[in-house]
């Protein structure tokens, strides 16, 4: 086996900087136990971005990661708390796998229209109808109804499917100039970034920009609310505010902002915001100057290209379910560590485009995908049988920050500084940037 975190190293670093990886000093034990190299996964792209960080901003190319810190921050939303209570809103009694005709599905029910999708397809007796469904022709249903589904497939049935081969033909990070321009000057602290995303990898990626000094104004839908406890976990150091984008005057909002920008990270489903001129290809054309990062469940190619997804399905779809499982029922990884390293990647992204843009000009486009993720993960070498990992006291490693329903409880940045905010709620927020440092 690599040193943990290197294999990953190896791979995305050059994609980001055409350049071999540096060097990183690994201290400690994540305390993630599998049969799947979630460790090296999950310190790699730590590593990642807090190399990307020190690119950007000058700083020793040699970093140091602590993996013990980095296994607490894969599970933050464990220790998320506001005034000792903890938010963590866990998953919903439907999303969970259910036996088939032919054996298991995944369904996502945490947010309501997903719920109510898949209780169209299966009816009043909900998770149980499964039985008499195929799981392949039930995964088809709730997804055509506007549902979020996964048959549970074994990794060679995954790899022969066509989704399972547009991602394996993609590279784990994808980043790449898509239009000229002048070189613009940045550095971590100050940067503006639009966050346009949910749930947990953008959310992750912003908040990991956020602990490096950037601006980061988060823009979510008055129609569509997100978790309240999902917030204080993923929105330290972040402001939150409500834009409709089906009114004309909330989008000029949204078109101030963006010529102001820095930097548009996009976490939803491909497809779903070109209606409104936010896709890649638009927002290059209007705003040159952007770096713009899209994370996906699935890719944007291939039949599953404008798919929802997230990091419990992809791992039902892609195997992963099926490794970590036993011979009664699958099973899944220690943490949602699709959706973690990709966060982190994104931010590596994020921060080497605009260290590429400081010296190459032009406006930068970087894609990934929680499925790739998982083809990096499935393809890594194992741990061997057996391998174990200590528990990890999260005490050293939690920060509090004051808020106004009491002190909020989020697991500190892993080796960036510390935020120095809670999660700032719409309430009083306005959708303006913050005067630059």
């Amino acid at each position: 086996m690599t040193a943990l975190g290197t294999g990953l190293l190896d791979e995305v670093w050059p994609l980001l900087t055409g350049l071999p990886a540096p060097a990183v000093r690994v201290s400690g034990g994540t305390g993630l136990d599998g049969p799947l190299p979630v460790p090296d996964l999950a310190v790699g792209a730590v590593a990642a971005q807090l190399l990307a960080a020190r690119l950007l901003g000058g700083g020793a190319a040699e970093v140091a990661v602590d993996a013990a810190h980095v296994g607490l921050a894969f599970r933050s939303e464990r220790y998320a708390a506001v005034a000792g209570r903890p938010v963590a809103p866990g998953f919903a009694p439907l999303s969970r796998f259910w036996p088939t005709a032919d054996g298991w599905l995944r369904l996502h029910g945490n947010y309501p229209h997903h719920r109510d999708a898949a209780l169209r397809v299966l009816g009043a007796e909900g998770g149980p109808a499964a039985q008499r469904w195929r799981a392949e022709e039930l995964e088809a249903a709730v997804v055509a109804a506007g549902g979020a589904a996964a048959a549970v497939r074994r990794p060679a049935a995954w790899a022969g499917t066509p989704q399972g081969r547009a991602v394996a033909g993609t590279p784990l990070v994808g980043l790449r100039r898509v239009v000229d321009g002048p070189a613009r000057t940045a550095s971590p602290d100050g940067v503006r970034v639009l966050d346009l995303t949910r749930v947990i990898a953008g959310p992750v990626a912003t908040r990991t920009l956020a602990s490096h000094g950037a601006d980061v104004l988060r823009v979510d839908s008055p129609r569509l609310p997100e978790d309240p406890g999902q917030l204080v976990d993923t929105g330290p150091g972040k402001r939150h505010v409500l834009l409709d984008l089906a009114s004309a005057a909330d989008c000029r909002t949204v078109e101030d902002l963006l010529a102001a920008a820095d930097v548009v990270v996009q976490g939803y489903r491909p497809g779903a915001l070109t209606g409104f001129g936010l896709d890649p290809a638009s927002l290059a054309a209007r705003w040159p100057h952007l770096v713009l990062v899209s994370l996906s469940a699935w890719g944007t190619a291939g039949p599953w290209g404008r798919r929802r997804g997230f990091d419990s399905l992809v791992q039902a779809a892609t195997g992963i379910a099926v490794v970590c499982g036993s011979d009664d029922a699958p099973g899944a990884l220690p943490v949602q560590a699709l959706d973690h390293a990709t966060g982190h990647l994104a931010a590596a992204t994020v921060l080497a485009a605009l260290a590429r843009r400081r010296e190459e000009g032009g406006g930068w486009h970087g894609a990934l995908s929680l499925a790739r993720t998982a083809h990096w993960l499935l393809g890594a070498p194992r741990r061997p049988a057996g391998a174990t990992e200590e528990p990890v006291d999260p005490a050293p490693y939690l920060l509090s920050l004051p808020a106004p329903g009491g002190p909020v409880t989020v697991v500190a940045p892993p080796g960036s500084p510390p935020w120095r905010t809670a999660a700032a709620g719409p309430a009083g927020q306005r959708p303006t940037w913050l005067p630059r440092p």
